[in-house]
């Protein structure tokens, strides 16, 4: 499908997702979980594209109608004339390319992430009860570059297989989801499982990660589409009340 040929209701979910990737990026760095680098992505329904922002906006400010749509490829489709995307396309456009469940992909340098990536001996746990998420496993690319080249990506593709969370060795992490709004959520969720692991071993305590009778007890009561929905409105709710997102 071409951009030329959407309908009006593909037009109307792609300015619904330019306003999700817009919002959760600036929700994500007010939350210290987004930095000067990093990108969120939406994948755009019917094609084989994403939208996300151009590699030279602060992610502070990032705005629904400078969003770039990227085929898996790298190449901009539509967007702002002289506009580029961040150069780590490939790590996007792969792993839509190999994940036909993925709707949206975060990559950060979320410092607890990490830390996670310099340890020897210290794999990342599930602790929290949210950390269900990952109960597939978050294993660990080895690649500590920049991933800009198509292979790089087809390899960071490759170690995330079926997960939705992969560690970048000394770099950072990538995190997959279903959503724009989940994405932020499981972002939050990282994050707070990965320092509740950290607070064990600084206390210099064994951690005691979620064994797989609490991970199956968690399962069969959680409500993610409940939960997401939730998280996404007090996150919105509180990116108005400081000015970091508008106001509608």
């Amino acid at each position: 499908m071409s951009l030329d040929a959407l309908t009006q209701t593909q037009a109307g979910a792609i300015a619904r997702l330019r306003e999700e990737v817009a919002a959760a990026s600036r929700l994500l760095v007010m939350e210290n979980l987004l930095d000067y680098s990093g990108h969120v992505s939406a994948r755009v329904p019917g094609m084989d594209a994403y939208l996300i922002q151009p590699g030279v906006d602060p992610r502070s400010d990032v705005l629904p109608g400078r969003l770039l749509i990227v085929d898996f490829d790298g190449n901009v489709l539509e967007g702002g004339a002289g506009l580029r995307p961040p150069i780590e396309t490939p790590i996007h456009g792969e792993i839509y390319r190999a994940r036909p469940d993925v709707q949206s992909v975060l990559h950060s340098h979320m410092e607890l992430a990490i830390a996670f990536t310099l340890m020897e001996g210290v794999q990342l746990q599930l602790m929290r009860a949210r950390a269900v998420r990952w109960e597939s496993g978050i294993p660990m690319h080895p690649d500590p570059s920049h991933i800009k080249l198509k292979s790089q990506g087809e390899a960071l593709a490759r170690d995330l297989g079926p997960s939705h969370a992969l560690l970048m060795r000394a770099h950072g992490l990538v995190l997959t989801a279903e959503s724009v709004p989940a994405i932020l959520v499981d972002a939050v969720h990282f994050d707070e499982n990965a320092r509740a692991h950290m607070q064990a071993l600084q206390a210099g305590k064994t951690p005691l990660p979620l064994t797989p009778e609490e991970i199956a007890q968690i399962n069969k009561h959680e409500v993610r589409d409940f939960h997401i929905g939730k998280l996404w409105a007090y996150y919105l709710n509180k990116g108005r009340k400081a000015g970091v997102v508008r106001g509608e």
